[in-house]
C-alpha cells in the first residue's frame, strides 16, 4: 500500500494520497484546491488516481475534489448521509453508512458518523493483502487528535438556528460508535493545531483509536450527554467569517481553477488605477517592515501560516484587491488564497515599488512597550482594545481592557474612541499589528500597538 499525508499548515489541513501499487491506481481524500501537488505525487509513484473521497461538506476551506476530478477523470465518492439541506449539488458517487469503495486490493468503508456535520462519514481502511483487519480510520473533522469535530459552525457562522444542539447530540452517539473499534487503528484526522474546527487540536499528525480512548476529553464523557454538549460548545474558537461562503461552495456547482493563476505585477499607472477604484490593498509583509513606511487606507495581514484566514474574515467574495508583497512570495499567497476561494487578485507590486510609487507619502509607526501602556493608564484618558478571542480574554487580561476581537473589529468600529488614545494588543503581537493597520485605514488616528501583548504584561 502506498500512503502519504499531504499537510497544509496555512489552514492546518490534512489530505491523504493512498494508492494500491499492485494495481497502479491511487485515491486522494479530501484534497485541496491547488491540486498539482497530488498530480505530482501520482507521477512519481507511477499510479492513477480514480477515486476521490470527501468526508463531508467543508466549511473551512474550498475543497479540491471538482478540479482534481476535471484534471483526471477520476470518480467522486461524496456523502449522501444528512437531509436535503446537507446534499452536494453536482453529479457524483453517493455514499451510504455500510458501503465499500474497493481501491485495487484496498477497501474503504464508509461509517456515517454525524455531529460536526449532519453529512459526515470517515472511512475505515483495510489492506487486504496483509490483513482482514482494518488498519486505518480517516475521519476527517469528526475525532481529532485530543479532540472532536464543533457541532456549532454553521450556527455561529451562519445564523442556522438549532443545529449545535442536533450536532451535539449526534456527536455523542458517534463517540459510542467510535469506542467500540478496535484500539490498534490509526486514526487520520482531517485537522491538526491552529484549525478553528476545534478548540485543543494536537500537534502531532496521527493518533489511534486506543490512545483516543484514554487521552481525548471527549471520550471520558461518553457517561453524561449534559455535561459533554456543554463542555462541547464551551470556548469554541470563533469561526472565521468565511466559512459560510465555503459551505455553500463546497456544495453547488462553481466555476473551477485548475490551475494556480499567474498574478500581474502591476505599473505605477496600474496601481494609481486601482487606489482611485477604492480596491482594498492588502500589504503582506511583516508588521515590522510594515511599520517603517505604510500606505494610509492599506491592511497589514502578514504572510504567514494564518493569512488566508484572516484574509476569509475581511473580505468577501466580489471585491478585487492587490496584494503588496516580495515577487518571490506570490505564487504563495495565490495559493493560500485560492484555498478559500478568494480569486479576485487584480495584481501585486513590491515593497520597493511600492516605496517608488508613493515615496514621501507612507506613513510609519512605532510599537509601545510595557513602561508607555502604563504611563497612559496612569494618565486615565485611554481605551485599552484586547483583540484575543473571547476565551483567551476570560483567562486573564489588562484590568480595564475592552475584548473586542480581531476578526470583527471592523464590525465594531463605533465601539472604539475617536477622542481618546486607542491601544491595541493581542497576546504576542501579530493580531494587533492587523489590528492598528484596520483601524488606521479607518480614519482612527490616536492608535498604538502594544506589541508585547498580553504575554509581555503578564511576565511580571
Amino acid at each position: 500500500m502506498f500512503f502519504e499525508l499531504v499537510y497544509d499548515k496555512s489552514l492546518a489541513q490534512a489530505s491523504y494520497v493512498i494508492g494500491c501499487q499492485a494495481g497502479g491506481v491511487a485515491a486522494v481524500i479530501d484534497p485541496k484546491r491547488d491540486v498539482d501537488t497530488y498530480l505530482e505525487i501520482a507521477k512519481a509513484n507511477n499510479m492513477k488516481i480514480t477515486h476521490i473521497l470527501e468526508t463531508h461538506i467543508h466549511a473551512d476551506f474550498l475543497c479540491g475534489s471538482r478540479e482534481l476530478a476535471k484534471l483526471t477523470g477520476a470518480e467522486m465518492y461524496l456523502s449522501d448521509m444528512g437531509d436535503k439541506d446537507w446534499k452536494y449539488e453536482f453529479p457524483h458517487n453517493k455514499l451510504k453508512h455500510g458501503d465499500n469503495i474497493k481501491l485495487g486490493n484496498l477497501n474503504f468503508e464508509v461509517l456515517h458518523t454525524p455531529g460536526h456535520t449532519p453529512e459526515s462519514i470517515s472511512f475505515l481502511l483495510t489492506d487486504k493483502p496483509a490483513t482482514q483487519e482494518p488498519v486505518m480510520l480517516f475521519t476527517g473533522d469528526f475525532v481529532f487528535v485530543g479532540d472532536v469535530g464543533r457541532p456549532d459552525l454553521l450556527e455561529q457562522a451562519a445564523g442556522l438556528k438549532g443545529t449545535q444542539d442536533i450536532g451535539a447530540a449526534q456527536m455523542f452517539d458517534s463517540l459510542q460508535e467510535f469506542n467500540k473499534l478496535q484500539d490498534f487503528i490509526q486514526v487520520w484526522p482531517g485537522h491538526g493545531a491552529g484549525s478553528a474546527c476545534g478548540k485543543s487540536l494536537g500537534a502531532v499528525p496521527l493518533s489511534t483509536v486506543g490512545y483516543e480512548k484514554i487521552r481525548n476529553w471527549a471520550l471520558q464523557m461518553l457517561d453524561d450527554k449534559a455535561a459533554f454538549r456543554k463542555e462541547l460548545l464551551a470556548d469554541q474558537p470563533e469561526p472565521p467569517r468565511y466559512f459560510a461562503m465555503m459551505k455553500k461552495l463546497n456544495k453547488v456547482d462553481r466555476d473551477l481553477l485548475t490551475e494556480v493563476p499567474e498574478v500581474q505585477n502591476l505599473s505605477q499607472q496600474d496601481f494609481d488605477q486601482a487606489k482611485k477604484e477604492g480596491l482594498k490593498i492588502i500589504d503582506a509583509r511583516t508588521p515590522e517592515a510594515f511599520s517603517k513606511g505604510f500606505l494610509k487606507g492599506s491592511l497589514n495581514i502578514p504572510n504567514t501560516n494564518t493569512f488566508s484566514t484572516w484574509m476569509g474574515w475581511y473580505m468577501n467574495y466580489e471585491e478585487s484587491f492587490v496584494l503588496i508583497a516580495d515577487k518571490s512570495e506570490v505564487e504563495d499567497l495565490t495559493r493560500k488564497l485560492m484555498r478559500i476561494g478568494l480569486d479576485n487578485i487584480q495584481g501585486f507590486i513590491t515593497p520597493g515599488q511600492l516605496t517608488d510609487f508613493e515615496g514621501k507619502a507612507l506613513e510609519s509607526y512605532q510599537a509601545i512597550d510595557k513602561k508607555e501602556v502604563k504611563e497612559q493608564l496612569d494618565k486615565g484618558n485611554v481605551q485599552v482594545i484586547d483583540v484575543r478571542g473571547a476565551s483567551e480574554f476570560k483567562k486573564g487580561h489588562i484590568e480595564g481592557a475592552e475584548n473586542l476581537f480581531v476578526g470583527k473589529l471592523d464590525k465594531n468600529l463605533d465601539k472604539v474612541s475617536k477622542d481618546k488614545p486607542v491601544i491595541v494588543h493581542c497576546q504576542s503581537g501579530g493580531r494587533a499589528a492587523i489590528a492598528y493597520s484596520l483601524l488606521r485605514a479607518n480614519g482612527f488616528e490616536k492608535v498604538f500597538n502594544y506589541a508585547g501583548g498580553w504575554e509581555d504584561w503578564s511576565n511580571k
